[in-house]
């Protein structure tokens, strides 16, 4: 299912692919709702719609997917939730998120508080 979803939003026939998307997330493949977050979000096949957008990333996040961890912490960062959006970054660069570990090396440079000594994040940085 969730291959001719991707296959589908390939080719740009966004109704198809978001039919596809669901039936597989509705069985609780993660990267479909992730997938579904990036329709929502670009407003492809549906709608704009944040509430969505965030609903699927969190499915996904939840189940271990570290891109829609990643987006998670972003969203909150640029809601102002610094603390919350490091929280999201510290996990999904433990899971292998490489954006997210750039983003924590930026946040604890930068010493604006975010991420400090007792965060997990210097372990993520610098392992020794």
């Amino acid at each position: 299912m969730r291959e001719m979803g991707l296959c589908l939003n390939s080719e740009e026939n966004y109704d198809g692919a978001f039919e596809y998307l669901s039936k597989a997330a509705d069985l609780d493949d993660v990267e479909a709702h992730y997938q579904l977050s990036i329709m929502y979000q670009k407003g492809n096949g549906v709608e704009k719609d944040e509430q969505m957008e965030a609903y699927h990333l969190e499915v996904a996040a939840i189940a271990g997917h570290p891109k829609p961890r990643h987006n998670l912490g972003c969203i909150e960062g640029d809601n102002g939730r610094q603390q919350r959006a490091a929280k999201h970054l510290i996990i999904s660069a433990s899971l292998g998120d490489d954006l997210s570990l750039d983003e924590l090396k930026i946040e604890y440079a930068t010493g604006r508080g975010h991420v400090s000594k007792e965060d997990e994040a210097p372990r993520l940085l610098w392992p020794r």
